[in-house]
């Protein structure tokens, strides 16, 4: 194999463990391929703005098993451990306040989560534990952003 079908490969299994991002709850094949073809040893920071439902969305139930909020806690027992364990750390996770330079924007909570480099990134999306724990997140908000950074 070349490196492209490598990249497609990996971007295909990516694509089939979290959906092709359609609905706002993961990212889209051309996401996936941006981070996959980014330099491996390229540190890479990702700025994640949250908007929680009041109620968990969980599209195989037909109830909503508990709070936005609860969800995205079990989802974050999970995805803490695991980002420092594959070489990761949060640099803030705290409560959106307000802006203060530009217009202002209605989320719940900001994290900053800082990876070494870009296989560091991969390896925790591609963590059997970590995409057990990913239906809690989606369930859990409302509407989600991740911009991706160098450095």
């Amino acid at each position: 194999m070349n490196t492209n079908q490598i990249t497609e490969s990996r971007v295909d299994q990516l694509v089939t463990w979290y959906g092709d991002g359609a609905n706002g709850g993961s990212p889209t094949r051309s996401q996936w391929q941006h981070i996959v073809s980014r330099p491996a040893d390229s540190p890479v920071t990702l700025l994640n703005f949250f908007k929680l439902h009041s109620l968990a969305h969980y599209p195989d139930r037909k109830e909503p098993q508990g709070t936005g909020e609860s969800a995205f806690e079990n989802y974050a027992t999970v995805s803490m451990p695991t980002l420092e364990k594959v070489g990761g750390k949060f640099l803030l996770v705290a409560p959106y306040e307000d802006m203060f330079i530009g217009e202002n924007e209605d989320w719940d909570l900001i994290a900053i989560g800082s990876y070494p480099n870009s296989a560091a990134l991969l390896a925790l999306f591609e963590d059997a534990g970590y995409r057990a724990a990913y239906p809690h997140r989606t369930a859990a908000c409302a509407r989600q952003k991740v911009a991706v950074c160098s450095g």
